[in-house]
């Protein structure tokens, strides 16, 4: 709801006319821009209590113009956040159907570990997280909870392009602009991450019966087209526990390209393994890529347990 102090959902509500049935619409509460002036990209107050939550949901369904949604998460509630005031509320939506899933959007940046596995943990439908082919470290982690406690928690990535790297919308000519969150990421990421990219070249297909010709694969085995940034989706539509990806896109063409991403063919066990093995080598780059932290509200100690060699960014 915080995306345009809520003019991101009046515009859905005006999309949706009578389509509502063919849509899955999903929302996020937990940031007070209600009381609270927004400072460029600085992170607004939140409100994770169990009053503010319910006054902000019904306000955000009066602007998409609904009864219910699909999914309502919040908005990077951290561990102590969660409390059971805050638990029992989204049971209660659930209950009562204005929510037909509630979920757990972690941010902002990547990491948030402790988090994850608690809402996993508590069975909650969904984590939305950073997760893409070229960070791939919390995504992994979660697969390994949901897998360990039996949970039934699905995972929406986000960031799939990696800040633009992976659609190619960020190239060494691109100028980042002062207003671009792109920005944010380190000089050494974007310099690290285009030679990545052509060592990711072989999930891209450009024509009809295209070979990889220096794995050794035939034609046969390749057919049909696929963008590298359309490669990028499927390669996390690989995963059972995946229940959707979250794109960004900028443009018609964006939301036409990512759309048919489904319908492209899926990464083969051999694509994937072949992904699997060069991100377990850093791609063959022996440097730093700048992302070294991780955030977390406990300290690092969720980083330190899931024995990942990262840094504690902090919260």
């Amino acid at each position: 709801d915080v995306y345009g102090h809520g003019r991101s959902e009046e515009l859905v509500g005006e999309a949706l006319g009578g389509m509502r049935e063919e849509v899955t619409v999903a929302t996020k509460l937990g940031y007070d821009f209600y009381n609270n002036p927004q400072a460029g990209h600085g992170e607004l107050p939140k409100e994770m209590n169990r009053e503010y939550l319910e006054e902000a949901f019904e306000k955000s369904l009066d602007r998409l113009g609904l009864e219910r949604v699909d999914v309502l998460q919040l908005h990077n509630a951290n561990v102590e956040e969660m409390d059971a005031d805050v638990l029992e509320f989204l049971d209660e939506v659930r209950e009562e159907g204005r929510a037909d899933a509630v979920g757990l959007a972690l941010g902002p940046s990547i990491g948030w570990l402790a988090e994850g596995d608690l809402a996993i943990e508590e069975e909650f439908d969904s984590v939305q997280l950073v997760w893409n082919l070229l960070e791939q470290e919390v995504g992994n982690h979660f697969l390994e909870t949901i897998e360990r406690t039996g949970s039934t928690t699905s995972l929406i990535p986000r960031v799939p392009h990696s800040s633009g790297l992976l659609n190619e919308q960020v190239t060494p000519e691109t100028e980042l602009g002062e207003g671009d969150h792109r920005a944010y990421r380190p000089d050494e990421w974007y310099e690290s991450g285009w030679e990545k990219l052509e060592a990711l070249r072989f999930l891209e297909r450009a024509e009809q019966g295209s070979a990889d010709r220096s794995s050794g694969e035939e034609p046969r085995e390749r057919e049909g087209e696929r963008t590298m940034g359309q490669a990028s989706l499927q390669w996390l539509l690989y995963h059972d526990e995946v229940a959707t990806v979250t794109p960004t896109f900028r443009t018609r063409g964006d939301i036409d390209e990512w759309a048919a991403a489904s319908e492209v063919p899926p990464l083969t066990d051999e694509e994937y393994e072949r992904v699997r093995a060069l991100y377990a080598d850093d791609f063959g780059i022996e440097r730093d890529d700048g992302m070294d932290a991780l955030r977390s509200s406990v300290g690092g100690e969720d980083i330190e347990a899931a024995g990942l060699e990262k840094e504690s960014a902090g919260s």
